[in-house]
C-alpha cells in the first residue's frame, strides 16, 4: 500500500459551466494547485483528499485517477499506452472491468472501436503474467476505466466514483424537466446559498417540482456531505484503496452531518401545483433522510402566500419554460405573476430563476445584477439572479441592454477621445468615398467597413430616391469570444451616439433613420426569417434601376451593396440574351438584365418571401412577369431536373446565367445541404450543361476561403475578375465576394 502522501493525478469532471465553482470547492477540500478546463479541473492530490473529494464534492460527476496518456496517430497506439500501465497493480483477475471511451480523431472514428483496443491491451497483458484474464462486464463492473481522446491525445484512467457522482440516491422520482442534483447544488452555489446568508435565514422553492433544489440546500445548510449514502463505489476493487483512511474520512463527514443537524435554524420550504409532483418530492425528501428538515405542500403559484415565520433569505426556482412558440407566449404571464410576488412578498430577500428562455426570465420584470449561461443537459440556460429591492424592480418588462439599443436615449459616448477618433473617420471616408459616389450617381454605399479595430462596424448609407432622405444601416460584427461583452456593448453605444451626431451635421439624418443589425452565423432558413416588424420600406435608386429596401425587418436589406459592379456588368451584357437567376434572393441582378435589354428572364429562389420582393421590383422598373418570370423552388434540384429536361429535349439553353450560392445552407426547404466549397463543382458543371453556345457564365460567393476546383479550368475558360467587381466603397473588404466569368 502507498503512503498517505503519495500524489495522484485526477481529473474531476463537472457539467459544463460550473469547472470555475468546481475549482473553488477542490480548493475549499484541501487541493492546492489545480486547472480548470471547460470539461472539468485537474489536480495532483495525496489519497487523503482524494476520498474527501469523492464524498464531499457537490459539484463533480467523476473523478478519475489518470494513470497515463499519449499522442494517438494509429491505432495501435491505443493498444500501445493501455499495455504499458501496469493494471495489476490496480486491480485482480477476479474483478471485472468495463472500459469507457470518449472521443474520436481520424484513426480512432469510433469509440466502441476505441474502448476494443484498450480491452483487449489490458486482457492481454494479465494474460501474459498469470494466464488468467478478468471478464468484461459493461453493466455492473467492479472496475471502470475512463479512455478520453481529445485533440489526438489519449488519457487513460480509472473512474473512482462508480456511478456518476450527481446521484446522490435519493432521487428515484422526478418531474417532467428535473434538474440533477449537481447542477442544482451548482445554482445555489452561485446564488451564495453556502456563504451569504445568516445561520436563521430561508429558502424558498415556489414552484419545486421533485424538490431537487430543495435538498441540496438542505444539505448544503446541515453540512451533509452530498454521497455520505452512498454504498457502492469504484474504487471498492481498487487494490490502492485504503479502507482505513476512508473509513477515517466517513467518519468526519458524519460527524460535521451531527453537527449540522444540532445548529440547524433555517426552514426550507417548497410549493407545487401538480399533488403528484408534489407527493413524488415528499418521497424523494424521505430517501434523502431530510424530511425534518423540509416543507413540502401543494400551492399554485397563484396563491402563493408567505408563511409568517419566514425569515428572508434565498428565492431559487426552476420555472417551466416551454418548447414550442405558443407554451412560451402563455408562460410569459407565469413568469410576471412570479415578478408580482417578488414586489409584493418577498422584498428584502436575494432571489434565482434558472430558464432555459432568456426571454421569459426578462419577463419577470426585475434588474438582475449578475447573469450564468449554463447547460441544462443539452439546453442552453441561464441563472439570473436578483437583489430584491425596489430600485431593482422595472414597472415595465424588463429590457437586456442588447434590447436598449434601439433606444437612441441609451446611446452614449463614454471615452471622448476614442470617439473623435471615430467621427474623424467617418469624416475622411466621405471627403473620399462621398466625392466618388456623388460623381457616379450612387446613392447606396458603404460608408466605414471596421476601418478602426475599436468599432467593428459596417455602416451603409441608402438615400429615398423620392424624399432624398438618408438612413444609416449599421451592422455590428460579431466580437470574438474573448472579447468581454460589456466592453463591447460599450463601444457600440459610443458608436452610435457618434453616428447620430455625424448623421445630423452631415446628411441631415433623423435618430430614428439608424437601423442596427447585430451579425452572427445564421443556420438553415434564420437567413429568411423576420428580424422585426417595422414596415419601413422605401425606394433607392442605382444608376438605371430602382429597388424597394427594407433596412430594419430581416437580416440583409434586399439590395447586396457589393455587387452593384457586376448588376452594372450584367446590364451591359443582357440585351437580346436568355438570362437565368440563381438563388436569385430579390431579383436586383435580373431587374438589370430586364433593364439591359434581355429578350427573357428565369429568376430562382426558395424563399416566397424574397420572390414576392422580387415581383415588387420588377413592377417597380415596368418589366413584364410574362417575360421575365419567377420561380420558387430548391436551386440545386431546379438545376438537375433542367439538366435532365434539356437533355431530352425538354428545355431550352440560356446565354448569360449569374449564380451565387450561399456558402452553406440547410434549410428545411431544401432536399439536401449545400456547402459551397464541396458543391461548387458540380454546381458549376450543370449550370454549364445549361449554357447556350458563346454565352457565359457569372459564378461569384461569398466564403472568405473559397477555393476554385483546379479541376474546372480543364474544362472550361475561366477568367477570375473579383478585383473588377469590387468598387470603391468596398476596397477596405475587398474579400467580401469572389467572381468568376466561365464560358465553354
Amino acid at each position: 500500500m502507498m503512503p498517505l502522501s503519495e500524489q495522484y493525478p485526477i481529473f474531476v469532471t463537472c457539467p459544463k459551466g460550473l469547472q470555475y465553482i468546481l475549482e473553488n470547492e477542490l480548493k475549499s477540500l484541501g487541493v492546492e494547485r489545480t486547472k480548470a478546463t471547460p470539461s472539468g479541473v485537474s489536480a495532483d492530490v495525496d489519497k487523503l483528499t482524494m476520498y474527501r473529494i469523492l464524498l464531499w464534492s457537490r459539484i463533480a460527476n467523476r473523478v478519475i485517477l489518470e494513470l497515463g496518456s499519449k499522442k494517438i496517430d494509429q491505432a495501435d497506439d491505443v493498444y500501445s499506452l493501455a499495455k504499458s500501465i501496469d493494471w495489476s497493480s490496480h486491480f485482480s483477475q477476479e474483478s471485472t472491468f468495463a472500459v469507457e471511451f470518449l472521443g474520436t480523431n481520424e484513426t480512432i472514428n469510433h469509440t466502441s472501436f476505441g474502448a476494443l483496443k484498450v480491452k483487449d491491451a489490458i486482457v492481454d497483458q494479465f494474460r501474459e503474467i498469470n494466464g488468467v484474464r478478468p471478464s468484461v462486464n459493461r453493466e455492473q463492473p467492479d472496475i471502470r476505466i475512463s479512455a478520453h481522446l481529445y485533440r489526438d491525445k489519449l488519457t487513460l484512467g480509472l473512474d473512482l466514483s462508480g456511478e456518476s457522482m450527481h446521484r446522490r440516491g435519493y432521487r428515484q422520482q422526478t418531474g417532467l424537466a428535473p434538474l440533477k442534483e449537481n447542477l442544482a447544488a451548482g445554482l445555489l452555489i452561485l446564488a451564495g446559498w453556502h456563504v451569504r446568508f445568516d445561520a436563521a435565514a430561508s429558502f424558498l422553492d415556489p414552484m419545486c417540482g421533485s424538490g431537487t433544489l430543495l435538498i441540496e440546500a438542505a444539505m448544503i445548510a446541515l453540512n451533509k456531505a452530498p454521497l455520505l449514502d452512498r454504498l457502492n463505489w469504484g474504487f471498492d476493487a481498487w487494490l490502492q484503496h485504503d479502507k482505513r483512511a476512508w473509513s477515517v474520512i466517513q467518519q468526519a463527514a458524519v460527524d460535521k452531518f451531527e453537527q449540522g443537524k444540532a445548529a440547524f435554524k433555517r426552514r426550507i420550504v417548497g410549493f407545487d401545483a401538480d399533488a403528484k409532483v408534489v407527493q413524488r418530492a415528499w418521497d424523494n425528501i424521505r430517501r434523502s433522510g431530510l424530511e425534518a428538515y423540509i416543507h413540502v405542500e401543494k400551492l399554485p403559484l397563484e396563491s402563493f402566500v408567505l408563511f409568517d415565520k419566514l425569515q428572508s433569505g434565498l428565492i431559487l426556482t426552476n420555472p417551466p419554460y416551454g418548447a414550442r412558440l405558443g407554451e412560451v407566449d402563455a408562460l410569459k404571464s407565469l413568469y410576471q405573476l412570479l415578478g408580482r410576488h417578488f414586489e409584493q412578498s418577498l422584498l428584502g430577500w436575494q432571489a434565482g430563476i434558472f430558464t432555459g428562455n432568456e426571454s421569459l426570465g426578462r419577463s419577470v420584470g426585475w434588474r438582475s445584477y449578475k447573469q450564468y449561461k449554463l447547460l441544462n443537459g443539452p439546453i442552453e440556460s441561464q441563472l439570473l439572479l436578483f437583489d430584491l429591492k425596489p430600485e431593482n424592480r422595472f414597472k415595465e418588462a424588463w429590457q437586456t441592454p442588447e434590447q436598449k439599443l434601439s433606444d437612441p436615449g441609451f446611446w452614449r459616448i463614454f471615452h471622448a477621445e476614442r470617439a473623435q477618433m471615430f467621427q474623424n473617420r467617418l469624416l475622411k471616408n466621405k471627403r473620399t468615398i462621398g466625392k466618388w459616389a456623388q460623381k457616379n450617381k450612387i446613392e447606396c454605399l458603404r460608408l466605414y467597413d471596421a476601418d478602426m479595430p475599436e468599432f467593428s462596424l459596417a455602416i451603409d448609407i441608402y438615400t429615398e430616391h423620392e424624399t432624398g432622405q438618408v438612413w444609416f444601416h449599421v451592422q455590428e460584427y460579431a466580437a470574438p469570444k474573448s472579447v468581454d461583452k460589456a466592453s463591447s456593448l460599450e463601444r457600440l453605444r459610443e458608436a452610435l451616439a457618434v453616428l447620430v451626431d455625424f448623421g445630423a451635421k452631415e446628411y441631415s439624418l433623423k435618430p430614428e433613420h439608424i437601423a442596427l443589425k447585430r451579425r452572427e452565423m445564421q443556420k438553415g432558413s434564420s437567413q429568411y426569417e423576420k428580424q422585426d416588424r417595422s414596415g419601413d420600406v422605401f425606394v433607392v435608386q442605382e444608376r438605371h434601376a430602382r429597388f424597394l429596401v427594407n433596412l430594419r425587418d430581416y437580416l440583409d436589406t434586399g439590395l447586396f451593396l457589393d455587387h452593384r459592379p457586376m448588376r452594372q456588368w450584367v446590364f451591359e451584357h443582357a440585351k437580346g440574351k436568355r438570362f437565368l437567376n440563381l438563388f436569385c434572393y430579390t431579383a436586383s441582378v435580373s431587374v438589370h438584365a430586364g433593364l439591359g435589354g434581355a429578350v427573357s428572364s428565369l429568376s430562382v429562389d426558395m424563399s416566397k418571401t424574397y420572390l414576392a420582393w422580387a415581383k415588387d421590383n420588377f413592377e417597380l422598373n415596368g418589366l413584364n412577369t410574362a417575360q421575365h418570370k419567377l420561380l420558387q423552388q430548391d436551386c440545386l434540384e431546379w438545376l438537375k431536373q433542367a439538366v435532365s429536361d434539356h437533355s431530352s429535349g425538354r428545355n431550352g439553353q440560356y446565354d448569360l446565367i449569374f449564380l451565387d450560392p450561399p456558402s452553406f445552407s440547410n434549410s428545411k426547404r431544401m432536399q439536401g445541404v449545400l456547402d459551397i466549397q464541396r458543391d461548387h463543382a458540380e454546381l458549376i458543371d450543370n449550370a454549364m450543361k445549361l449554357l447556350a453556345s458563346g454565352g457565359t457564365l457569372v459564378f461569384s460567393n461569398n466564403l472568405r476561403k473559397f477555393r476554385l476546383d483546379e479541376v474546372l479550368s480543364e474544362r472550361y475558360q475561366i477568367k477570375n475578375i473579383s478585383q473588377y467587381s469590387i468598387d470603391k466603397d468596398f476596397e477596405r473588404n475587398s474579400g467580401i465576394h469572389q467572381c468568376w466569368l466561365i464560358e465553354r
